[in-house]
């Protein structure tokens, strides 16, 4: 049953050369409480094929279809996200914030599954009030 919805940022971070070390833990020690949201996925999936054609590239899309697809469960961006993403929207207009549009869905699929948000980014996510925010890097 997964308790943490992981960021885009979380996610690319076991890709990199030196990943974090308290991240790289915490992934390991939660493994089997993570999900990501289908915006994740996108935005996975646009930053591998925005790559030439490269090891870098095939080394991205093999860890999506073999590691992430078969082990981490994707959630939609569905009907009742939508709702509680449209109303958090209009009261930060209201307000004079204008929210990234990703942002305000992944925290949404973050809230209505009851899941805690982890990202590098908690500014990102801190004006919509309601959702469980972590950064796994301190």
């Amino acid at each position: 049953m997964a308790n943490y919805l992981l960021d885009t940022n979380i996610v690319s971070e076991t890709l990199r050369p030196k990943p974090n070390e308290k991240i790289m833990a915490r992934l390991k020690k939660h493994q089997t409480e993570i999900a990501i949201a289908a915006i994740v996925w996108h935005e996975l999936w646009y930053g591998a094929k925005r790559l030439d054609p490269s090891r870098k590239r095939t080394t991205i899309e093999e860890y999506l279809e073999q590691v992430l697809a078969p082990t981490v469960p994707i959630l939609s961006y569905d009907a009742r996200a939508a709702e509680w993403h449209a109303d958090k929207r209009a009261r930060l207009a209201r307000i004079g914030k204008t929210m990234p549009f990703a942002d305000g869905q992944i925290a949404a699929i973050a809230y209505v599954n009851d899941l805690t948000l982890v990202t590098l980014n908690i500014a990102d996510y801190k004006n919509f009030d309601g959702i469980k925010l972590k950064d796994w890097s301190r």
